[in-house]
C-alpha cells in the first residue's frame, strides 16, 4: 500500500468514475484500475462494487476512504510546511473576506501590512461565501472571514465567533424618510430596497419583525455581492440599504448616509466569524490577523 493508491481511491470515490478518476490523477484509467486493484489485495478487501457502469463503494471502502482522507490531509500539511519554510515564505497570508467584512476590512488591513510588515506577503480575495469555501477546502486561501449562519453543518472547519454586527436600513443624508421617527415597512416599500445576500437566520428576523411582506426574497430590489456598491447605489439615489451598519458608518459621520428610525425596530445582527480548517497548520501571521479582525470589527 502507498500514497499514491489513497489518493487514487479518494478520487474514484468523489468522482464514481475510473475515467473521471483517472484524469483527475493524472495517469490513465488502465493504470488507475490497477492501482485500485492492487490496494485492494494489499488490504485483503474488495473496496468497490462494480455495478453495470456504476461503480459504488463497498462498505469497507468506505471505511478505508475516509481514513485515507486524513492520511493525505496530513501527509499534504506536512510537505506543505516544509515547502514554505524552504522557501522563506512564513510572511505569507491569504485571506477571503464576505461582503461585510471585506467592505470594513480591505483598506486597513492593506495599510496595517504595508506599514508593520512590508516584506510580508498578503492577498485578498472576496466574493460569495460559497466561493470562499471552495477556496479555504482547496488550501487557496489560510482563512476566510463570513457569516456563520452560512457555513452550514461542517465538521472540517474551525470556527471562532467575532462580536456581532448590527443590522438596519440606511438611505441617503437627504431621504425623505431620513431624520424622521417610526418609518414604517409600508413607507420605505415606495423606494428601491438594494442588499446583498442575506442569510436565512437574517431572513426569518425579517419576517418575524415585519410579517410575510418583510421577506427579502420579496423586499429586496436590488441585490449584489458587495456591499460598498449598494452604499454607493444607496448615496447616488432614493433606494434604501438593508444590512451591517457599520460599513456605512464613515459616511453616515459625513452625513452622507443617514441610518433610518425603523419601526418595529430591527434588531438584527450579523454573526461573523474567522474560519479556518480543522487541523490545518496556521500560517505565521494568523495571530497578527485574529487580532486585527477583532479589533477593527465592530459597530
Amino acid at each position: 500500500m502507498n500514497f499514491a493508491q489513497l489518493q487514487h481511491l479518494i478520487a474514484l470515490a468523489d468522482t464514481q468514475s475510473f475515467s473521471k478518476a483517472a484524469q483527475r490523477a493524472h495517469v490513465t484509467q488502465p493504470a488507475l484500475s490497477r492501482s485500485i486493484q492492487a490496494l485492494e489485495e494489499a488490504l485483503g478487501e474488495k473496496l468497490v462494487d462494480r455495478i453495470g457502469r456504476r461503480n459504488e463503494l463497498t462498505p469497507f471502502g468506505r471505511t478505508v476512504v475516509e481514513r485515507a482522507r486524513r492520511i493525505v490531509f496530513e501527509a499534504t500539511e506536512l510537505m506543505q510546511s516544509g515547502s514554505r519554510l524552504r522557501q522563506g515564505a512564513e510572511t505569507t497570508l491569504r485571506v477571503g473576506f464576505g461582503s461585510g467584512p471585506g467592505a470594513m476590512l480591505t483598506v486597513p488591513l492593506m495599510l496595517h501590512v504595508a506599514h508593520h510588515y512590508p516584506r510580508a506577503k498578503l492577498s485578498i480575495a472576496r466574493g460569495a461565501i460559497e466561493l470562499q469555501l471552495q477556496a479555504l477546502r482547496a488550501r487557496n486561501v489560510d482563512a476566510i472571514v463570513v457569516d456563520v449562519h452560512s457555513l452550514g453543518a461542517a465538521g472540517d472547519l474551525a470556527i471562532e465567533r467575532l462580536p456581532d454586527l448590527r443590522a438596519g436600513f440606511v438611505a441617503r443624508g437627504q431621504h425623505p424618510l431620513a431624520g424622521r421617527a417610526g418609518v414604517t415597512l409600508d413607507q420605505m416599500r415606495r423606494y428601491p430596497i438594494v442588499s446583498t445576500a442575506l442569510s436565512e437566520m437574517a431572513a426569518r428576523m425579517m419576517r418575524e419583525r415585519f410579517g410575510p411582506d418583510g421577506d427579502p426574497q420579496q423586499l429586496i430590489t436590488l441585490r449584489c455581492e458587495e456591499i460598498l456598491s449598494c452604499l454607493d447605489v444607496t448615496q447616488a439615489s432614493d433606494a434604501i440599504f438593508l444590512g451591517i451598519v457599520a460599513p456605512a458608518r464613515e459616511r453616515i459621520a459625513r452625513g452622507e448616509l443617514a441610518e433610518l428610525q425603523v419601526s418595529p425596530v430591527a434588531a438584527g445582527h450579523a454573526n461573523l466569524a474567522i474560519v479556518t480548517l480543522a487541523g490545518r497548520s496556521e500560517a505565521p501571521l494568523m495571530p497578527m490577523l485574529r487580532n486585527f479582525v477583532f479589533t477593527h470589527l465592530h459597530d
